[in-house]
């Protein structure tokens, strides 16, 4: 691993094996991530799913 800066105020993270932790974990989703075979979604597309389902939980959670 390189570097991992880990300074509480800076990082988030309380200590170094909580930082080196992340870092393992975030490598190991773009690793994943970059290995997927699915078709790829266009950005305004996804970006018009994500609004959708924002504005979807925003009235079920203030239906209640």
């Amino acid at each position: 691993m390189g570097n991992i800066w880990t300074e509480p105020a800076l990082s988030g993270h309380d200590t170094r094996e909580e930082a080196e932790a992340y870092d393992a974990w975030f490598r190991e989703e773009v690793r994943l991530s970059l290995e997927e075979q699915g078709a790829d979604i266009p950005h305004d597309e996804a970006v018009a799913w994500m609004r959708a389902r924002i504005a979807e939980r925003r009235k079920v959670t203030n239906d209640r």
